[in-house]
């Protein structure tokens, strides 16, 4: 019996052996967007790939974390929409970096040469895989993660996710601003669940989607972390939207001299339950008294190249950790 007994404790604790953490890298590509995803499977979603040029800089920050993170490829590759911050590096990471599969929410709705040279660079580097066309309500399969779109082509889940719906008493007082006909309010936005930790990034998602995606309900419920929209730009980041998420952390991946607004900074901060604000630059126009303290700042000056890493415990809790100067945060389970 006293073999047994061992075996039967060992058994018991294999779960929380081989469980494994919910990695999420925010890669500094200057204002741009690329956020890496790692589940706990070991399947990864890398969202955006920065800017084109500048010898590859953006693909090269991509490749090093993807490698540091030991992978040898991507398996999905989603593209918020054509823009050159957020779609423009894809040649030169499919150039670098093998990519199994591509998201996106359908062609380039914009017109013109920079939105042709744009579709044309993800048609050439998305040759090499297959892609796949994603509407609000669809899933992406990572295993062990639950994600589901909730914008895609300028349209909304028609219905709350599971959890959320509740009336939103901010509507009242919601505002709206001209309606915008670009790629930004086509952004592809997902909400990220791993057990009770919930997660949204809205790529450049505009202040009147936003604002429908929780007014007259909130649709998305609350959140844990939310990535700052359009990289914390005025215009997006309702109030009517931020403040209902609640989210404990907001993460700005903002540039020096882009994004990181003042106002969006001061709807952050306000934003009931917040307990900290992160960034990957320090925003130069919005002063000393609109950016948060040096250690939550991944790069206080241009160039950068300096990421956040936020791991995630099956439990719940989760830590930023801030890779210029090893600045580390834990946030028990909520």
């Amino acid at each position: 019996m006293r073999k047994v007994l061992p075996c039967l404790v060992l058994l018991a604790l294999l779960p929380l052996l081989a469980a494994k953490e919910l990695a999420i890298h925010f890669i500094d590509v200057e204002g741009g967007q690329c956020t890496l995803i790692i589940a706990p499977s070991g399947q990864s979603l890398l969202v955006d790939t920065g800017w084109p040029g500048l010898q590859g800089r953006d693909a090269d920050r991509i490749v090093q974390t993807a490698k540091k993170a030991g992978l040898k490829r991507i398996d999905h590759l989603l593209i918020t929409h054509y823009h050159t911050d957020h779609v423009g590096g894809i040649v030169q990471l499919a150039e670098r970096f093998p990519v199994s599969n591509f998201i996106v929410h359908g062609k380039n709705t914009e017109t013109g040469k920079g939105a042709d040279n744009l579709q044309e660079s993800f048609d050439r580097a998305s040759a090499k895989g297959t892609t796949t066309i994603v509407k609000p309500g669809d899933s992406l399969p990572l295993k062990g993660l639950d994600i589901k779109i909730v914008s895609a082509r300028g349209e909304l889940i028609a219905q709350p996710l599971p959890g959320a719906g509740q009336p939103n008493p901010l509507c009242a007082d919601a505002t709206r601003k001209d309606a915008d006909p670009s790629e930004n309010a086509r952004s592809l936005g997902f909400v990220l669940t791993y057990g009770k930790f919930r997660f949204a990034d809205l790529g450049d998602l505009t202040w009147n989607k936003e604002t429908d995606l929780a007014c007259p309900v909130n649709k998305l419920g609350k959140l844990d972390v939310l990535l700052g929209t359009h990289h914390g730009s005025n215009q997006s980041n309702p109030p009517a939207l931020v403040h209902a998420l609640a989210p404990r952390v907001v993460v700005v991946n903002n540039g020096a001299k882009k994004g990181g607004d003042a106002s969006s900074w001061k709807i952050f901060k306000s934003s009931p339950g917040l307990e900290d604000l992160w960034q990957l630059h320090f925003a130069v126009a919005a002063g000393k008294e609109a950016n948060v303290e040096d250690p939550y700042i991944a790069n206080l000056q241009s160039p950068g190249g300096g990421n956040l890493l936020l791991t995630v415990e099956p439990s719940g809790q989760f830590r930023l950790l801030n890779l210029r100067n090893k600045f580390e945060k834990v946030y028990k389970p909520r």
